[in-house]
């Protein structure tokens, strides 16, 4: 979404000086990033450069977040203004403060078709894929091993019925191929960065996400290099919180990649927008591919929607009902709002994976069950590997299989009563036979 205020003001010396207290780390459960990390997540937000000198600003993000995101800092107009030169002062300013802290960082944008200097548009066809892929690799390299995600490219789609492309310098001049383009540029540039593409209007199944559903899962087929999809997911009354989020969010994870809530924001205030982060947290927590949550600023009075108040501090910092409903969600850790599963008074459960060993032709996964804010007295997930692979062996759990081999259902051996908070795992190698990407896990559900 285009930013009404782009941010390129200069930041003191502010440590140096004294004017900013340094917060000590907080224990988990007590902060939103706290929070997040004891579920396996990041929690984030949008930072401008020129608010690094105001003490509550900085005060808040030091104590609250574990991830950043450069709010217009990254953007093509602020990087490379001039064609070849290349201005990363304000940048490099948010992500040295952000490693000083030991936050994650998300790099945004490298191709999106607003914030554009002029001399973009100018280009012909060959001029404009080289321009491309030199911002792509300089801009990468610069932050290189630093950056944890990317939004390689940012609002491809029209929003309507249509699901058609975008009118834009890349769109008419390389037509659809530059979106592949890009990832692969990107991939060269920094092997170890997660690759997203980032759209909003897309947080519920519509002719849109369906567009960008149909690209994510083509490249995934066919090889191309994309680890994670971005939902901005700004909602106001207009356009609320669909029904089907969590589903929605399951669906492209059921693709393989990671899915990302990258630029959250909530219009309205007390209860009914408590209410609404409420489910938006929970719908993340409810899938195990969902790796963050990131809030798009700190504080209601530099939100892009300047007439509103969207975000978890007021003006003066103080904390909201949604920061309350949403440090809840974080602590419960279950599913719920906007379809979740295990509800009632069942309790609720998630589940997370990781790679614990690796060999030339196999590796080990581990998978994480963990209760929500109620006891639990069993759970079930679905593991699926991308065949060729096949899963040779299990433990601490009872597997069954589908008629195609790649789905497993696991259930407990053993280790299915978790007090409210526990956790449990249960292990598996899987034969690669060439193909190492990570299996898909299926929503956890109780009983």
């Amino acid at each position: 979404m285009t930013r009404n205020a782009l941010v390129v003001g200069v930041v003191g010396a502010f440590v140096a000086s004294g004017l900013v207290a340094l917060s000590t780390p907080a224990s988990a459960g007590t902060t939103l990033g706290a929070s997040a990390a004891e579920q396996g997540r990041y929690f984030g937000t949008a930072v401008a450069a020129n608010r690094l000198g105001e003490a509550g600003y900085v005060n808040t993000l030091n104590a609250e977040f574990n991830s950043v995101t450069p709010e217009n800092e990254m953007k093509w107009d602020q990087v490379e203004a001039s064609q070849g030169s290349f201005n990363f002062a304000n940048a490099d300013r948010i992500t040295s403060h952000a490693q000083s802290r030991g936050m994650r960082i998300r790099g945004h944008t490298l191709v999106w078709h607003s914030q554009l200097p002029g001399w973009v548009s100018g280009l012909g066809a060959a001029q404009l894929r080289s321009a491309m892929n030199n911002h792509i690799t300089t801009v990468m390299r610069h932050w290189q091993g630093r950056i944890h995600s990317w939004d390689v490219v940012n609002e491809a789609f029209q929003d309507g019925g249509s699901g058609a492309r975008r009118s834009s310098p890349f769109q008419n001049q390389l037509g659809n191929g530059f979106i592949e383009e890009a990832f692969r540029t990107a991939r060269a540039a920094d092997p170890t960065a997660k690759l997203c593409y980032n759209d909003y209007n897309t947080d519920g199944q519509n002719a849109k996400s369906n567009a960008v559903f149909a690209m994510v899962q083509d490249f995934r087929n066919r090889g191309v290099p994309i680890d994670c999809v971005g939902f901005q997911s700004h909602f106001n009354a207009a356009s609320p919180v669909p029904g089907d989020y969590r589903q929605n969010l399951q669906r492209f994870a059921n693709l393989g990649v990671d899915v990302q809530i990258t630029e959250l924001d909530i219009e309205g205030s007390g209860t009914s927008q408590a209410n609404n982060y409420r489910t938006v947290v929970e719908a993340c927590l409810a899938v195990s591919r969902c790796t963050g949550i990131t809030v798009w600023g700190v504080t209601d009075k530099y939100s892009w929607r300047a007439s509103g108040t969207p975000l978890l501090f007021d003006g003066n910092y103080a904390k909201k009902a949604a920061y309350t409903s949403t440090l809840n969600a974080l602590n419960g850790g279950g599913g719920g709002g906007g379809g979740g599963g295990g509800g009632g008074g069942a309790g609720t459960c998630t589940v997370s994976y990781s790679e614990t060993m690796r060999w030339p032709d196999r590796f080990n996964g581990q998978v994480t069950v963990r209760a929500g804010s109620t006891a639990i007295t069993g759970w079930t997930t679905t593991v699926t590997v991308r065949s060729p692979q096949r899963v040779s062996a299990t433990w601490n759990g009872s597997p069954t299989w589908d008629a195609s081999g790649n789905v497993m259902t696991m259930r407990p051996n053993g280790n299915g009563n978790l007090a409210a908070g526990a956790s449990t795992s249960f292990g598996f190698t899987v034969m690669a036979n060439g193909n190492f990407s990570a299996p898909t896990l299926g929503a956890c559900t109780v009983g």
